[in-house]
């Protein structure tokens, strides 16, 4: 390994930019592989127009990296396991693949005990009323593959409505998943070294909006013993996987358990707020594992609240006069439903977080998730 390491990157959206940027003090080069010529990392780091399947092309471009990452979970598993013939590719190919698959994902959280929804596989439409039979109504029918930020599934309320919800989400390989009446959604950020030590996030909690997440509040105001068993199920997770970086579990609360509801194998929307929130970012402990380095400490720094900006971008001279905000472009192209930006708000306490959430509530696409958000911060301080 080099002085200046290279690093490889399938996938140029902002996660990867945020990686660049993590990356730069750290002395690392990078190189991204992208689909698309106009990927947002693309302004900061070289950028390949490249398809997954050209995986020759992928070689020659990533020739002499020090290792070899994601910034999309999509990114298909035989490419990773063709490049690991060649590179170091952290996390692995098989780590890739349980991720892509919803019900495999399933499978492993039962296979460590966890907790899940009801589901049942979906492989034809013929499939449907034995599978609604088992898991009850209103369930989610959720493509296997390729589904992320509410994409690739349908709710069903009624029997008459599965084949309609079949042929919507494109009559492939699929789950019916049960409604889960959760109190909270969570998620954690952990980081696993290649010594297979594992750093811990504390857990946030998270608010969508139509499928998107709009906001992440960190730490989450849970009781401990249930912060704990987050930290313990993500670590159980790592360790089968054999994994090397970082991994982000979802998971809902339901009359106080925690149920298991998807791992994304890479940094995540979800910890946006370790960049100014924690002594050290996802973004750089992942570099960090994927390398081999030590893994950088996760004490968060005081308490932080990322506002996710989906669809349009708020007026930037405004939000700056929030006191403790910190502003982050994406540099994409506006359009519905597509994340352009965040920001965070970083505080002592509760009581300043929910000061500066009053003058910046103009930053929520939904204005009532920002009123939740305030509810939370006024009963935070009963939690123990």
């Amino acid at each position: 390994m080099s002085d200046r390491p290279l690093i490889g990157i399938l996938g140029g959206g902002q996660l990867a930019r945020m990686m660049v940027l993590a990356g730069l003090p750290l002395g690392l080069r990078f190189r991204i592989a992208d689909p698309d010529a106009g990927a947002c990392a693309g302004e900061i780091a070289s950028l390949a127009t490249l398809a997954y399947s050209e995986h020759e092309a992928l070689a020659r471009f990533f020739e002499g990296a020090d290792a070899l990452t994601f910034d999309f979970e999509n990114v298909p598993a035989q490419t990773a396991s063709f490049l690991a013939q060649c590179f170091v590719v952290r996390p692995s190919a098989n780590a890739l693949a349980v991720a892509q698959d919803r019900l495999e994902e399933k499978r492993l959280f039962r296979r460590l005990g966890f907790a899940t929804a009801e589901f049942a596989p979906v492989d034809g439409a013929d499939d449907l009323p034995r599978a609604i039979s088992a898991v009850g109504l209103p369930a989610l029918l959720k493509t296997r593959r390729l589904g992320y930020d509410g994409k690739g599934q349908v709710r069903i309320e009624e029997p008459a409505r599965a084949e309609e919800a079949w042929r919507a989400i494109g009559s492939v390989p699929a789950l019916l998943e049960a409604v889960v009446p959760f109190s909270a959604e969570l998620s954690l950020i952990a980081v696993r070294g290649v010594d297979g030590s594992v750093l811990c996030y504390p857990p946030v909690m998270n608010w969508h909006h139509r499928g998107i997440l709009a906001a992440s509040l960190a730490p989450a105001p849970i009781a401990a013993a249930l912060a704990e068993r987050a930290q313990s199920m993500a670590r159980s997770i790592l360790s089968e996987l054999d994994y090397v970086g970082v991994l982000a579990l979802e998971l809902f609360v339901r009359d106080g358990e925690l149920l298991a509801n998807e791992i994304a194998p890479r940094v995540h929307n979800t910890g946006h707020w370790t960049i100014e929130g924690a002594e050290t970012s996802q973004f750089e402990n992942h570099l960090r594992a994927v390398l081999g380095w030590p893994l950088g400490a996760v004490r968060p720094r005081g308490h932080a609240l990322m506002i996710n900006f989906v669809g349009r971008l708020p007026e930037r001279r405004a939000a700056l006069a929030v006191a403790g905000l910190h502003w982050h472009e994406y540099g994409k192209t506006p359009r519905a439903g597509r994340k352009l930006g965040h920001a965070t708000l970083l505080a002592e306490d509760p009581g300043a977080l929910a000061r500066a959430l009053e003058q910046a509530s103009a930053l929520f696409g939904d204005r009532s998730i920002a009123g939740e958000v305030a509810r939370v911060l006024a009963a935070s301080a009963g939690v123990r």
